[in-house]
């Protein structure tokens, strides 16, 4: 299975970032910037922005105000995971694998083994969560976008995506979290999204 190291630096800066969804503005002044090595958490309540702002560092949504400057591709996991429900999940994942890399050798990291003959649209929540961050770790980008990557996840999972997002910034990434759920991962910085509504 591939690792996250990088030759090259990685790093995704925000300067005064807003974002309006409708006629509201959702937060504004937001910066922040990340460097090889380090974590940081988007922490606050659903509804707030947290998946806004992943999509804008993603480059999916313009910001309202404000700009976004990145080094390194991006790695985004969010409620989509981009595989073809139809489709047996070691099928599924291999589709990618012309793009991605070879997702498929995650699978057994991932816990996911036991369901390479299950078709995707009966994979529970969690499962097709860890299926999205098996392709995550496939793509080898620096730059990791996660949105509530802990969602449906039992507690040994949590530990396991903790344990792989220590691992891809130990090894020269950087990793962003969106999620109003406690990460245990030393050193991470916190980003309070309430110190920035509008």
């Amino acid at each position: 299975m591939r690792t996250s190291m990088q030759a090259e630096p990685c790093r995704i800066a925000a300067q005064d970032l807003a974002c309006r969804r409708g006629d509201r503005v959702l937060f504004a002044g937001l910066s922040f910037g990340l460097s090889q090595g380090d974590t940081c958490q988007i922490a606050g309540p659903n509804g707030i922005g947290k998946s806004s702002l992943i999509r804008i560092l993603a480059g999916l949504l313009p910001a309202f105000a404000g700009t976004v400057e990145r080094t390194g591709q991006a790695g985004l996991v969010d409620e989509r995971p981009a595989l073809d429900p139809h489709l047996p999940l070691e099928r599924a994942l291999a589709f990618w694998e012309r793009f991605d890399g070879h997702a498929v050798e995650a699978m057994d990291r991932l816990g996911l083994d036991h369901l390479r003959d299950v078709p995707v649209r009966y994979l529970s929540t969690g499962q097709k969560k860890r299926a999205a961050l098996a392709r995550l770790i496939a793509q080898n980008a620096p730059v990791w976008l996660l949105d509530e990557p802990l969602n449906g996840l039992d507690s040994s999972a949590v530990t396991l995506v903790e344990a792989l997002i220590g691992e891809h910034c130990a090894a020269g990434g950087l990793a962003l979290v969106a999620s109003h759920q406690a990460i245990a991962l030393p050193g991470t910085r916190q980003i309070a999204l309430e110190d920035f509504l509008a």
